[in-house]
């Protein structure tokens, strides 16, 4: 969802005896069968575009296989993130919304070219032939060395049941039933095992990262596509920044307007009945009292009216008490029920949890007035230098960030959180549920202190 910057190696820590002998093995099998299967997925992609011409049933059966080849390469990445300490961002083009939000035939068929068109999709489809190959033969050895170096004591120790069961009575160039003038070189199977298992232990962290940074190689973003995506982010940037600027304006014009047309306006009504009961205050106190009372009346309506002014340039419960109990309040506000659960630490940039505040309020505004929902849950969680939020409504569904104009909506929460580099993700087949997912980038003030 993010721009990117390739193959990037966090701090590397010493491996735990754990992920030296449990973890790294295991994990070495598990990239095997994901090489296995990278050897059938580019099989069936490469069966399907051939049969584009020859049978029209290629054309629904390619848009599926390039979808479950970028699906497996996305697996990879994180798997490379998560094991090896090798960050790689997704590095696609984005297809523009109003070709996401295409239907029929038509739209599919340019939403396919569109992704074949993309440099990535073939540099992924080259992985997937490549990485059945160097891939599993660096996963092999990453899960074979400690198994092979237990082996080694295993034959040591029973060898005669082994090779009566049919077993190979070799283990390396060792001739484990031939027996010397002195010894039974079976005995030699030892030292060589220790030295697999050694080496296994040590080698076996260092070989998955290697195979991260060998799945960095081809599905990380190349020169050019970080030239790209730096050109999509700067236009992005200008356009949101300019969009910010005219939100602000507007929302000053809006402020002055309201301050005009009512905390100002009862103000000088209320000093005028203020004037004018002290000029009757001696001679008709009935008429002055009365005049007081109204005025009491207007300063009440006008404090009234600032703090709701106040409220929406930024709520006092937001200032106090931080984003996750200002998006619990507007829970208790809306009249649908909502589920909030937050994972944030104990604040953000105030600037942030002010944008994604507004951004909550006006989804769950968007649900109450359009989505014939019942149910709504917020999540809010902090990870890797990005606040996430996610709302999901079991309304109708059908929603599009395309469809939406002006200043509200979800163009215009899009427009809000772009201003920080946000992005927003919606997903609302027509039936529902809707999803709408939000990525702010941020830094946490402190560390985390509390979930709910």
């Amino acid at each position: 969802m993010s721009e990117y910057a390739v193959g990037t190696v966090g701090a590397q820590r010493r491996p735990t005896w754990r992920e030296r002998l449990l973890y790294a093995p295991l994990r070495g099998w598990a990239l095997i069968g994901l090489g296995v299967w990278n050897a059938v997925l580019w099989s069936l992609v490469l069966t399907s575009a051939s049969m584009i011409s020859s049978m029209g049933v290629g054309l629904l059966l390619l848009p599926a296989m390039l979808a479950v080849l970028r699906g497996t390469a996305n697996l990879a990445r994180r798997l490379a993130g998560e094991w090896s300490g090798v960050q790689i961002e997704e590095p696609y083009r984005p297809i523009p919304a109003d070709l996401a939000a295409e239907k029929g035939f038509g739209g599919m068929l340019r939403r396919l070219l569109a992704r074949v068109s993309d440099p990535q999709t073939w540099r992924d489809f080259a992985w997937a032939i490549l990485d059945s190959i160097v891939g599993v033969t660096i996963a092999s050895f990453a899960a074979s060395m400690l198994i092979y170096g237990v082996y080694g004591i295993v034959i040591g120790i029973m060898w005669p049941t082994l090779t009566h069961a049919g077993m190979n009575d070799w283990y390396t160039f060792i001739h484990v039933s031939k027996s010397g003038v002195l010894t039974n070189l079976r005995w030699a199977t030892f030292p060589v095992a220790a030295a697999f298992l050694v080496a296994g232990a040590y080698a076996g962290p260092a070989l998955i990262r290697l195979h991260g940074r060998w799945t960095a190689v081809l599905l990380g973003p190349t020169a050019k596509a970080r030239q790209e995506a730096l050109s999509r982010r700067v236009a992005r940037l200008t356009e949101t920044r300019a969009d910010a600027v005219d939100t602000q304006a507007a929302e000053l014009r809006r402020i002055e307007r309201d301050l005009h047309d009512g905390a100002q306006a009862r103000l000088v009504a209320m000093g005028m009945n203020l004037g004018a009961a002290e000029a009757l205050v001696d001679q008709h106190p009935e008429a002055a009292k009365a005049l007081m009372a109204e005025a009491r009346e207007a300063s009440a309506k006008a404090l009234t009216e600032l703090r709701e002014l106040v409220r929406g340039i930024h709520p006092p419960v937001l200032a106090d008490r931080g984003l996750g109990d200002a998006v619990r309040a507007l829970a208790l506000d809306s009249p649908l029920a909502v589920d909030v659960t937050v994972d944030l630490p104990a604040r953000l940039e105030p600037a942030v949890e002010s944008a994604a505040y507004f951004a909550v309020s006006e989804l769950l505004t968007n649900v109450a007035k359009h989505a014939h929902a019942t149910h709504v849950r917020v999540d809010l969680w902090h990870r890797d230098g990005r606040l996430k939020v996610t709302c999901v409504d079991d309304g109708r569904g059908g929603a599009s960030a395309a469809g939406s104009t002006g200043s509200s909506g979800l163009a215009g929460i899009e427009r809000r959180i772009g201003t920080f580099d946000g992005v927003m993700a919606v997903r609302s087949p027509v039936g529902g549920p809707t999803e709408v997912t939000l990525e702010i980038p941020c830094a946490s003030s402190s560390a985390k202190t509390s979930t709910s």
